[in-house]
C-alpha cells in the first residue's frame, strides 16, 4: 500500500512486561526486516510508529511492540474490532543469502522482525534471545528454529547475563548472524565478531518512513544514511557504532 489505509484490528494481546502482539485484518506484503508505519491519531502525537513485520498470514499481519511512550501506549489500548491506520511495507530487510548455519540474535522486543526471518530461512537456525526479567513470545519460534538459547539480566530465566556473553560462552561458528535490539547490544555484538558476517536491524525515531524528512540518519563509513530508506537492516561493517 502506498498510502495510509484504515484496517480492522483482529486482536491486540498483552504478553506482559509492557509487550503487545497486534494482529490486523487484510492482505499484506513484506519481507523479513521490513516495517509498517502505524498510527491512531491525526495531530498528537505527531509521528507514526514504525513496527517491524512479525508474521504474515493470508488475511492478516502481526506486529510485536513494547510500550515505551505515548504513541505505543495509545496503540496498546486499541481493542478488537477497532481500526488502525497503517502504510507499508517500507525499508530494506535482511539478505537471506545462501548459508548452512546462521544465528538470530534478539534483545527483548528485538524479536519483532525475527519470526518471519526464521520462517524464511532454509538452513540450520539458532535463536539467541535476551531479556531483562522473563521471556516472552519464544513459543512462536519453536517450530522454525533448531535451537533456542535464552539469557536474562537477573538470571530468572536461562543464562544469567546478557545475550552477547551467552553467545561467547556457546562459542558456535555461523555463516551469518542476524541481530535486532538496543544499540548497546548491537555495538557489543559487532565488537565481538566479524562485522562482515553480521546484519543489524537498527531502531530510530521516524517521521515519514520514506527517507524524505532525513530525521533518522545514522553514521556509516559512506556518510549519513537513513534508517527508514537505506535500512533498517545494515551490514555491521558499514555502521559507525
Amino acid at each position: 500500500m502506498n498510502k495510509y489505509e484504515r484496517r480492522k484490528i483482529i486482536s491486540n494481546e498483552s504478553l506482559g512486561q509492557g509487550v503487545y502482539l497486534m494482529e490486523v485484518e487484510g492482505a499484506y506484503e513484506g519481507k523479513p526486516g521490513q516495517f509498517y508505519m502505524l498510527k491512531d491519531w491525526e495531530t498528537d502525537p505527531i509521528l507514526s510508529r514504525p513496527l517491524g513485520v512479525v508474521d504474515l498470514e493470508k488475511n492478516s499481519i502481526k506486529f510485536l511492540y513494547m510500550v515505551v511512550g505515548r504513541g505505543t501506549e495509545m496503540l496498546s489500548k486499541k481493542k478488537t474490532g477497532e481500526e488502525i491506520e497503517l502504510i507499508g511495507p517500507l525499508g530494506n530487510g535482511f539478505d537471506l543469502g545462501d548459508h548452512k548455519k546462521v544465528a538470530i540474535v534478539a534483545g527483548a522486543a528485538g524479536l519483532a522482525p525475527m519470526l518471519l526471518l526464521a520462517k524464511s530461512l532454509d538452513c540450520q537456525v539458532d535463536l539467541y534471545a535476551g531479556f531483562r526479567d522473563y521471556d516472552f513470545f519464544i513459543d512462536a519460534f519453536k517450530d522454525h528454529v533448531d535451537n533456542i538459547y535464552i539469557s536474562s539480566d537477573n538470571g530468572k530465566v536461562g543464562f544469567h547475563g546478557n545475550i552477547v556473553q551467552l553467545i561467547k560462552e556457546k562459542n558456535e561458528s555461523y555463516d551469518m548472524v542476524y541481530a535486532c535490539g538496543p544499540m548497546p547490544m548491537l555495538k557489543a555484538l559487532a565488537n565481538s565478531m566479524d562485522k562482515d558476517k553480521l546484519q543489524v536491524s537498527l531502531e530510530a525515531r521516524m517521521a515519514c518512513g520514506f527517507g524524505v524528512c532525513l530525521g533518522c540518519g545514522i553514521k556509516t563509513l559512506e556518510g549519513t544514511k537513513r534508517v527508514c530508506h537505506d535500512g533498517p537492516v545494515f551490514l555491521a561493517s558499514e555502521v559507525v557504532f
